[in-house]
């Protein structure tokens, strides 16, 4: 009787845990299932449609694809360089990791305890992986619209505290275009480390010059690096 209550009141738990997200995003799932699976990580299930990987990589390519159709809408004459610009600080993970952090989605994750979340790096990307693959969630179980709601709310309203940071990535492309060379080229020369705490290698090629790599605990964050390096290697002002 004891153990049925337990159980009871562990799953009353988890319910009153996914409403309160639920309240905070504005929006109710129809299909728990996947609420359940944006916030697994690999850790505890390697299944690819049981941990939120999957969903992550879909969200990843929806915000996207908001974000880019709201700086149209921003920037009716703005060139192909300011918009990637633009777009790159607003999709950038230390960006996203704020907007995870506001929502405080790692409240909700569910991981192993050997994942050592105390270092700033690998907190900063689970917070952001997370907002993505909550993002790829909402997607699937509810279409483009909910997607929109909670970008507008979130990544747009807050868009110029993105902006206010130094995007050298977008100044990589923007001084290419300045100068009539060709766009750089992102190489991802390594990636080590077990699969929690990946370190990725990104090199800058511009023709046939390349340039010093860029370290970073996720692709987007080593290739921010590797622009920064490329800037001040071209001798470009930023």
């Amino acid at each position: 009787m004891k153990l049925f209550v337990k159980l009871k009141q562990y799953f009353l738990d988890q319910a009153e845990s996914v409403s309160n997200l639920e309240k905070k995003i504005n929006y109710i799932f129809h299909n728990k299932d996947y609420l359940k699976q944006a916030f697994t990580h690999k850790s505890l299930d390697t299944g690819p449609r049981q941990n939120y990987e999957r969903l992550e990589f879909l969200g990843d390519a929806v915000i996207d694809i908001i974000v880019s159709r709201e700086l149209m809408r921003e920037f009716p004459e703005g060139d192909e360089g300011l918009l990637t610009q633009r777009r790159a600080a607003l999709v950038q993970k230390p960006y996203l990791a704020s907007i995870g952090q506001l929502l405080d989605l790692m409240d909700y994750l569910k991981i192993e305890q050997s994942v050592n979340l105390g270092i700033e790096k690998i907190a900063e990307r689970q917070q952001a992986n997370l907002f993505e693959a909550l993002i790829g969630a909402m997607y699937l179980d509810g279409g483009i619209d909910p997607c929109r709601k909670l970008i507008l709310d979130t990544v747009w309203t807050y868009k110029q505290e993105a902006w206010k940071s130094t995007n050298y990535k977008g100044k990589l492309i923007e001084y290419c275009h300045s100068k009539n060379i060709e766009n750089p080229l992102f190489l991802v020369k390594d990636i080590s480390g077990p699969d929690h705490q990946r370190t990725f290698e990104v090199q800058v090629k511009i023709g046939l010059t390349k340039y010093s790599s860029g370290l970073g605990t996720n692709k987007k964050t080593a290739e921010q690096l590797a622009a920064k390096s490329a800037l001040e290697e071209l001798g470009a002002s930023f």
